[in-house]
């Protein structure tokens, strides 16, 4: 992506652009850089970009709109969101002619026009089928975010931020997986920081202050608790996060970072791992940045479960997951906490 926003910033635009996946705020940023690119005012923006949606228009209607000259600008900038839900009506005959109509645009696409079209999929499948296939060499993929703590640093960093260790392992836990929702809390944690004082460091308080997180019923304070095995404690913790998150959106969290928690356990139960350099072993266990200051201390806690108890605390997670989806019945939340930590620590 950052090579992408690069050749956008430096005036290097592609006559097509195919966006697919999940992560529209990406593809949505992406398109305001193409817009700042290619227009000199966002009033001229606005009058020479058109959006679309695929369910609207078939491939034959979409190759006629990008193949018409614009009006009063040398550019033009087509948008269709939702491609992988073009129209396709009538007969195999004429649906197959607007495929090779499609098609041959984009073998040939006018120097006229920035044609972005985005796909919520992502599935390969389905991406190598017509019309997806011809635009294999325009495709760039965004996948749901897997590292949010190394999106987060990056994010900051484009900002001329940096998160403290604490503070960025908070925020990776209480903040949904998504470039939406990790971009506007970190917009809104630097504003809160720079009101507060000079320099450009976010702090473990500036997470706890603007994310609405307790100091002390928090996943980071629960990490703790059930490291040292604590069941009375992690209970407690546990259920104060439920009774201020919400009960199932509360478990569900707990359930997902503790689901991260013993599968990094996992890992580090091969001593040849433990042996690794500190950046090695911070890689295996998905931990980037910052995050690499808690390897020391996954490293002391490998002592606290075996390798048995490691994978049956998994398959509680996963039970407990399981029964949240609604595959397995269950009486209330707090039962499903309170049946898991007695699982996870009894």
């Amino acid at each position: 992506m950052d090579a992408l926003k690069k050749r956008i910033l430096s005036g290097k635009i592609d006559p097509v652009y195919f966006f697919t996946g999940p992560e529209s705020y990406i593809k949505e940023e992406l398109g305001g850089l193409l817009k700042a690119a290619l227009f000199p005012s966002p009033e001229e923006a606005a009058y020479n970009t058109t959006l679309l949606y695929g369910q609207d228009l078939t491939l034959g209607e979409l190759a006629s709109k990008a193949s018409e000259y614009p009006m009063f600008t040398e550019k033009k900038l087509l948008i269709v969101r939702q491609f992988d839900k073009i129209k396709r009506t009538g007969p195999k005959e004429q649906q197959k002619h607007h495929e090779e109509k499609f098609a041959a645009y984009i073998a040939n696409p006018g120097e006229f026009t920035v044609l972005v079209l985005e796909c919520d999929s992502n599935d390969k499948k389905e991406l190598d089928k017509s019309p997806f296939r011809e635009l294999k060499n325009f495709r760039t993929d965004f996948p749901v975010i897997r590292n949010p703590d190394l999106f987060a640093t990056e994010r900051a960093k484009a900002a001329g931020w940096e998160f403290e260790p604490e503070a960025l392992k908070l925020l990776a836990a209480y903040v949904q997986p998504s470039s939406r929702e990790i971009a506007g809390e970190i917009d809104k944690i630097i504003l809160y920081a720079s009101s507060k004082r000079q320099g450009n460091t976010i702090k473990a308080a500036d997470i706890y202050d603007c994310v609405g997180i307790s100091k002390t019923y928090n996943v980071f304070e629960l990490e703790k608790a059930v490291a040292s095995r604590n069941l009375r404690l992690s209970s407690g913790i546990s259920i104060m996060i439920m009774d201020r998150e919400g009960q199932k959106e509360g478990l569900g969290s707990i359930v997902r970072y503790l689901t991260t928690f013993f599968m990094r356990l996992w890992k580090l139960s091969a001593p040849a791992v433990r042996q690794l350099p500190p950046a090695e072993i911070a890689r295996i266990l998905g931990m980037y940045g910052k995050q690499e200051f808690f390897v020391r201390n996954y490293l002391g806690y490998t002592g606290a479960f075996s390798p048995e108890q490691t994978v049956s605390a998994m398959l509680a997670l996963r039970e407990t997951d399981a029964a949240l989806k609604g595959l397995i019945p269950y009486p209330d939340e707090r039962f499903l906490l309170l049946r898991l930590m007695q699982k996870l620590l009894g």
